[in-house]
């Protein structure tokens, strides 16, 4: 089995083809950022990652690798990888944890084509932080990464001659620039670095749109305003210590509680308030539309795609139209075909197939994507999940044309029967032996 496992993890580019999911997707956020931009400066370790059932180890930069080994060759997947604070330590713990007692015990189990056959079943094994000794231990790691990085060693300290709480000082006062309140930034030489990086590369950091020279650069950021960073681009949360005094909670979402406990309890004013709608995203395109009609009546008109009539004609349930939406994402996403299931070299030469072979409206069997793995969402931020309303819903809202017709709410065949067994009936029995008794 060692083997087997060592045999396969080295084998990658088998493995990509086998297209899966490691890690939950998300839709990109307008002004997130240039793709051609490193999103973070990485730098390399000599950590390792250890798989928690066999001798395989990989690089810490390699966990991509890890994470596909333990999906394909153990069925195993970590939730929300992305909140833990120390992976390998993460690693090491269930390792020692799994000899000690069955996985059956710590994970969730999902079974896959729960309705087909047997022996087409697979059982796979979510561990997540429902179980409260993954919480324990996920708050602990973060703890203690909340406690290494407010106390910086030397090195990170000592910067421009001094420290760099003076650095920052002197960006702001001279040069009117300011990226926060020193004690409030963590990794702050990579922070600069990353910044150096685009400004060399003549990138405004507030818009992310490039330039022809510098003086243009300095120009544009002066006259826009631009001398600052955009709060709304997340590559830059790692570098503020707000992002970390919460497992799993962003600066946001932190300042939004705190902002809540200052609220008095008794102002019921709420004639400033203003909705932001969230934007569902097209299955087949990047159209975004903030109500359900504008959305499904795009993807009516511009993909031939009918969600509404597809609901009604199968009489989807309101957990069916969410596996049935995260199947279809995850086979795009995959440059899969979701009607024929034929693989594709690229999304848009997948698109180009359904559309000429009349694929739009071919779902598969039932069974191939009503599974239980499907309730989880291929986008994390899918608000198109959002939309969608219970198969009832349309029918009660339809004028009833047969007022008439007489509606029955159980079976009353034999009418005799039910009365002598009812509920009711027995109770009254009852408070009529007490009553005896008291007499």
């Amino acid at each position: 089995s060692s083997n087997r496992c060592s045999d396969s993890c080295r084998n990658l580019p088998q493995l990509l083809c086998r297209d899966s999911i490691l890690e939950p997707l998300s839709f990109p956020e307008l002004g997130a950022g240039s793709p051609s931009t490193p999103s973070v400066v990485q730098y390399p370790s000599d950590e390792l990652l250890v798989c928690l059932f066999c001798s395989e180890s990989v690089p810490l930069l390699q966990k991509d690798t890890l994470l596909r080994h333990l999906l394909l060759e153990h069925k195993l997947v970590i939730a929300d990888i992305k909140l833990i604070a120390n992976l390998p330590r993460y690693l090491v713990y269930w390792k020692g944890r799994f000899l000690e007692q069955p996985v059956p015990d710590f994970c969730s189990v999902i079974k896959t084509n729960s309705t087909g056959p047997v022996e087409k079943q697979e059982d796979y094994f979510l561990l997540c932080d429902v179980l409260p000794e993954d919480r324990i231990l996920r708050e602990r790691l973060q703890q203690k990464r909340l406690v290494r990085i407010s106390n910086p060693t030397l090195s990170e300290k000592v910067f421009f001659g001094n420290t760099v709480a003076c650095l920052l000082n002197h960006m702001a006062r001279e040069h009117s620039f300011s990226i926060g309140l020193p004690d409030n930034i963590v990794y702050c030489n990579e922070f600069l670095d990353m910044l150096q990086y685009k400004l060399d590369n003549l990138q405004c950091l507030y818009c992310e749109k490039i330039f022809r020279d510098k003086s243009t650069l300095k120009d544009h950021m002066r006259k826009k305003a631009h001398r600052r960073i955009n709060a709304n681009n997340h590559v830059y949360d790692r570098f503020y210590v707000i992002n970390y005094l919460e497992l799993g909670k962003t600066w946001e979402e932190v300042q939004s509680e705190d902002d809540r406990e200052l609220v008095d309890v008794e102002d019921d004013d709420w004639s400033d308030w203003e909705a932001h709608p969230v934007s569902a995203v097209c299955l087949f395109c990047d159209h975004q539309s903030e109500t359900m009609d504008q959305i499904y009546t795009h993807m009516k008109d511009s993909h031939g795609f009918d969600l509404h009539n597809l609901k009604m004609e199968l009489n989807l349930s309101f957990y069916q139209q969410v596996k049935l939406v995260n199947y279809i994402r995850r086979q795009i996403h995959q440059s899969r075909c979701y009607g024929c299931q034929k693989k594709f070299d690229s999304r848009a030469d997948m698109m180009d197939h359904v559309i000429s072979e009349g694929h739009v409206m071919k779902l598969p069997e039932t069974s191939t994507w009503d599974q239980p793995q499907y309730y989880f969402p291929t986008y994390e931020n899918d608000a198109l999940l959002c939309t969608l309303s219970d198969s009832n819903d349309d029918e009660d809202n339809e004028p009833c044309h047969n007022e008439d017709i007489p509606v029955i709410a159980e079976d009353i065949s034999d009418l005799k029967v039910l009365k002598q067994n009812s509920v009711l009936n027995q109770l009254l029995k009852n408070r009529g032996c007490f009553r005896k008794d008291d007499a």
